[in-house]
Parts: structure tokens; C-alpha cells; sequence
């Protein structure tokens, strides 16, 4: 099918701003206005996404007062909220979530939950998961368990008929991306449960390309395990993750490690005057969920204060809406690339927000090129990444399509 360029500004002006209670939301799209002007047009979000205006100024707030040791007794709570907006976002309850440092730590403190390595059995991955978790994988196959890693196929997806087939009843996990960092390929993370569940497997998704750009909810899909940092599409800085652990396993993971956080004010002193008689110094209680078995010492406050405002505000425009906006975008894209016959490898009718392509030699080609053209994007030594978020626009897409060259020689 021919899709014009009128169709697609058509669809992108009807796409309807709809705020968590049904009402219409004072936010739209595009979102513009709520970041910092930008030179040029930036397709690099799935790097780095830029931080909203409100969220600096919350955070500009926070540092003043903590410069004059005005530092409010509210943290608790302001970390609570964060929780709850970020479960709102995914479909978790607060007391499935915690704060953590990042995604990467996230998945190797659920890995040591497990007992892995320790009793062996099988791990299944995918070509498409994030590249800095395959370093992990490998030492765990070095350690004894039998990692197997499932291809992408020739139009940039993950064959689920692979997935049945690497299943096995050894299998202790699998683990994937929703969204693919590389590809923008999403998985069915209900499809992805539903196989691994059928031979007693666990899920673990990594949610950092996913969480507000594709709708999720994990505990509809049976994911076992989630994690997402909070520097790209949660609007949020570096140092700060969320870490998802359904309910229903918490009971049956090991504590990988013992930090004064698990245990927060559930703690009872026996050696100080008026305190009760007791054989222990000091008596502990763990408090319930992730945080009992994860947490360590302290998080980033100036993380939670960013995301406590951008975290509503994503939530008020609503991750439909979003991936509504940008589809028009995205479409035109990619049948723009292919027509001049680049090698795309997202998939045809993706509805997420990356396009990538093969390019030999892309990063040599394309540098001097985009920069003179002020477009920002991922340029890697053989691929492109362009990732779309709320604040671009058909006017970007044009400044794009027009710096890059009329076909891949």
C-alpha cells in the first residue's frame, strides 16, 4: 500500500490527547514546547532523551534548598508516588517495585536471586536483547549453563517458533527486551510468558526502550521480572532504575545481598540505655517486596525529584497517544528509506519508535554529513538508529530525509 504524505499528516493531526481519567489534558502533542529548543532536528532519544523543562525546574527547586540544607522530610513519600506513577505506566503495583541503579543491575541481581549459575540448566536469550547483557550471559555459559541465543530472522524479528524450540524443561529463564534497543523489534510478552511459563521458565524483560513508548502491562503478560533505567524514554537522569518482581515470586527468590535499606526503620537496638533486654545488639525485620530483598543504601535523590514530575507528565499524555503521534512519523520514515533501497532492518508495520538500518560503513559515511545538517541520530561503524519521540515533528522528519543521501552507495 501507498501511503501519502497527506494521509499521514491527516493521521498524525487526529491522533487525540487523552489524560489517565478520560478528559482531555492541558499536555498535547507534539510536545515541543516542553523541552529545551533544539538545533537542528534530534532523532537520538533511545540514547539519551532530553530532559522535559519541568523536570530541571523541580530539580533546580530541589538543589537551592539543598544548598541551604533545606532538604524536606517528604523524600519517602516522593518516592512512593514515583512508584506508583511508574507502575501506572507498566502495569505493576507499588509493592512490586523498588528503586535501583540501573537496568544492568537490575537483571544481575535477579540472576543471583535465581541461584545462577549454581544447579546449571538453560538460559534463552535473543540476538535483539540489550548488547551489555550478552557480556553476562557469556560468563554465565563460561560458569557451566547452557546459554542459547535465538537469531534474528531476515525481516528483523525474533521467530516465536524459535523460541518453542530453544524451550526445554531445564530451561531456568528467559530473557529478553520488549523493545529492542538495536531494531526497534517488540516482543508479545504475553506470547513470551505464556511459552516459557508451559515448561516452568521465568520471564525477565528488560523495559528500558519500552517503558512510555509502547504500551505494557506486565502483570497481565506474566512477566516474572522487569527492569528499566530512566535516561531515555522515562525523561529521567542516570544512577536510577526501577526494578519489577510480580508478587508471586517474591517468596521464592534468595537475598543476593544484605544492605541497611532492606531493612529501613525495622530495626530494634538492645545495647543502649531504656532499650529492651535482648541477647542481640541489634534485632532486624525485612521490610515486604523488592525492597526486603534488593535494596541496598541510598538512591538518587535527584532522580526521584526529575521523575517526579515527568512521570505524571508522560502519564498525561498517555503512551497511546504517543505511539499515535509519532506512527505517521515513523511510517513515513521507513517507507521513505526503503523506496531508496537502504537496507532496513525494523520491521514492516512496527509500531514502535525506532527505525534502524544496515549501512556499511555508516558511521564513516554519515558523520561530517549529519552534523553539517544538524541531525542528531545513532550512528554506529555499520548502522543507523533513528528513534522519534514527543517533541518531533513531520518538520524534522523532513530535515532528516533530506540530509540523508538518495540511496545507500
Amino acid at each position: 500500500m501507498t501511503i501519502s504524505r497527506r494521509d499521514l499528516l491527516a493521521a498524525s493531526a487526529a491522533a487525540p490527547v487523552v489524560g489517565l481519567g478520560g478528559a482531555a489534558m492541558a499536555a498535547s502533542l507534539p510536545a515541543t514546547a516542553a523541552f529545551p529548543k533544539m538545533k537542528g532536528a534530534y532523532f537520538n532519544a533511545s540514547s539519551i532523551h532530553p530532559l522535559p523543562l519541568g523536570a530541571k525546574a523541580a530539580l533546580m527547586e530541589y538543589m537551592t534548598n539543598r544548598h541551604a540544607l533545606l532538604v524536606n522530610d517528604d523524600f519517602p513519600e516522593r518516592r512512593k508516588k514515583v512508584l506508583a506513577a511508574f507502575g501506572k505506566l507498566v502495569g505493576a503495583s507499588p509493592d512490586e517495585l523498588m528503586v535501583t541503579q540501573s537496568t544492568t543491575m537490575a537483571e544481575n541481581l535477579i540472576i543471583r536471586a535465581l541461584g545462577l549459575p549454581t544447579g546449571g540448566g538453560r538460559i534463552v536469550t535473543d540476538a535483539l536483547h540489550f548488547t551489555g547483557s550478552f557480556y553476562m550471559y557469556d560468563q554465565l555459559a563460561k560458569a557451566g549453563m547452557d546459554v542459547v541465543t535465538l537469531p534474528m530472522t531476515k525481516d528483523g524479528r525474533i521467530g516465536m517458533d524459535a523460541l518453542d524450540a530453544a524451550l526445554n524443561k531445564k530451561t531456568k529463564l528467559v530473557s529478553v527486551s520488549v523493545v529492542s534497543a538495536t531494531n526497534g523489534f517488540e516482543h508479545d510478552l504475553k506470547r513470551v510468558c505464556d511459552a516459557a511459563h508451559a515448561h516452568g521458565a521465568l520471564v525477565y524483560a528488560d523495559l528500558i526502550q519500552g517503558a512510555g513508548t509502547v504500551p505494557i502491562d506486565l502483570r497481565a503478560a506474566g512477566v516474572d521480572f522487569a527492569a528499566s533505567s530512566c535516561y531515555k524514554y522515562l525523561m529521567g537522569d542516570f544512577g536510577i532504575g526501577f526494578l519489577y518482581v510480580r508478587k508471586e515470586m517474591q517468596d521464592r527468590l534468595q537475598r543476593p545481598w544484605w544492605g541497611y535499606f532492606q531493612v529501613g526503620k525495622e530495626v530494634d537496638t538492645h545495647n543502649l540505655p531504656f532499650d529492651p533486654p535482648s541477647p542481640h545488639a541489634v534485632d532486624y525485620r525485612a521490610v515486604p517486596g523488592p525492597e526486603g530483598l534488593f535494596a541496598m543504601g541510598t538512591t538518587s535523590w535527584t532522580g526521584v525529584v526529575q521523575l517526579g514530575y515527568s512521570l505524571p507528565w508522560l502519564l498525561s499524555l498517555g503512551v497511546e497517544n504517543i505511539r499515535a503521534w509519532r506512527q505517521p512519523m515513523m511510517d513515513l520514515i521507513q517507507t521513505e528509506l526503503r523506496r531508496r533501497g537502504y537496507q532496513v532492518i525494523t520491521p514492516e508495520g512496527s509500531r514502535t519508535q525506532v527505525v534502524a538500518v544496515a549501512l556499511k560503513d555508516a558511521e564513516r559515511k554519515l558523520a561530517e554529513r549529519m552534523k553539517k545538517a544538524d541531525v542528531q541520530l545513532t550512528l554506529l561503524t555499520n548502522r543507523i538508529r533513528i528513534s522519534v519521540s514527543t517533541f518531533n515533528t513531520m518538520n524534522d522528519v523532513d530535515r532528516l530525509l533530506g540530509a540523508l543521501p538518495a540511496g545507500p552507495g
